[in-house]
């Protein structure tokens, strides 16, 4: 999954998606800005992540 993408080329059809996609962005960011839960430490985050990766990598990988 090494897929460069083409600065030349949009990610979107039309400027209208592109703003849409910017609206939705910035919205879903402030509202993770302005939740009031406590924040996760980035160790317990990454140990709590690693659970769900690890298993599917391996059923991937044929090992599971």
């Amino acid at each position: 999954m090494n897929a460069r993408l083409d600065p030349l080329i949009p990610e979107f059809e039309t400027e209208q998606q592109a703003a849409s996609y910017d609206r939705w962005f910035r919205a879903k960011v402030q509202a993770a800005l302005d939740d009031p839960r406590p924040a996760i430490p980035h160790d317990e985050a990454m140990a709590r992540i690693r659970k769900t990766i690890e298993p599917a990598k391996q059923k991937r990988s044929g090992q599971a």
